[in-house]
């Protein structure tokens, strides 16, 4: 399958090595930047959920919360042939690469996007290059800033934003499409998520919202094994 996977993850603090993944989304976008999907849950880290205050997700959150090798098999099935997608993509690809790697599965070496890179130099009066301040000078409006589907959905929005209304990619992206398609990726079987309750996604109905506007809060969602 060809196409893109923006991802993004939520730790439990800044280190790849000694930190966990604590949720993790991935939005699947085809050749044209056109949706095709999202996968999106929060996961137990087996430890402390970090910083709170940053991420919002406090520990009750997590309880019957998938560990991160229950997902591994969903998480590949819809990296595997795709160029991956950030915002400040190499981070990450880091926590992602580590926590395959806690459980012996190598992450391949794929064609990487970032829209931080992208947006640099193009964004006239962008207060920085973070990504709410990326879509803030975007003007796309207000979305669940850290939330792992939140910051993936706005990294969506943006890239769109970037190559359609800038114009700003390169002239070719084939190249990239082509070499991610042909990456060898690992194969696991289903996981064994448990029949309830087994994804548990953190989201808030879809924007963009309006700057000033009231904005809407989060919902967790029970969800059944995919």
């Amino acid at each position: 399958m060809r196409g893109y996977a923006v991802v993004d993850v939520e730790a439990t603090g800044r280190s790849p090595w000694r930190h966990r993944v604590v949720e993790v989304a991935v939005v699947l976008l085809d050749e044209q930047l056109r949706p095709e999907g999202e996968f999106s849950t929060l996961l137990d880290p087996a430890g402390p959920v970090g910083p709170t205050h940053v991420h919002r997700i406090a520990q009750e959150d997590v309880v019957g919360a998938p560990r991160f090798r229950e997902v591994a098999p969903h998480l590949l099935e819809r990296l595997a042939g795709r160029v991956l997608v950030g915002h400040h993509v190499s981070c990450d690809r880091a926590f992602l690469e580590r926590e395959f790697a806690r459980i012996g599965i190598p992450l391949p070496p794929v064609p990487l996007l970032c829209t931080m890179s992208l947006a640099r130099g193009r964004l006239a009066g962008a207060g920085g290059y973070g990504l709410a301040a990326c879509v803030a000078a975007a003007g796309l409006g207000w979305y669940p800033a850290h939330t792992a589907l939140g910051d993936a959905r706005a990294t969506a929005d943006l890239l769109r934003h970037c190559v359609h209304t800038l114009k700003c990619p390169p002239v070719d992206w084939a190249e990239p499409l082509t070499a991610a398609a042909r990456v060898p990726w690992p194969r696991l079987g289903r996981a064994a998520l448990r029949p309830a309750g087994a994804l548990i996604r953190r989201d808030a109905p879809y924007g963009p919202w309006p700057q000033g506007g009231e904005r809407p809060g989060l919902v967790l969602t029970a969800l059944g094994g995919e």
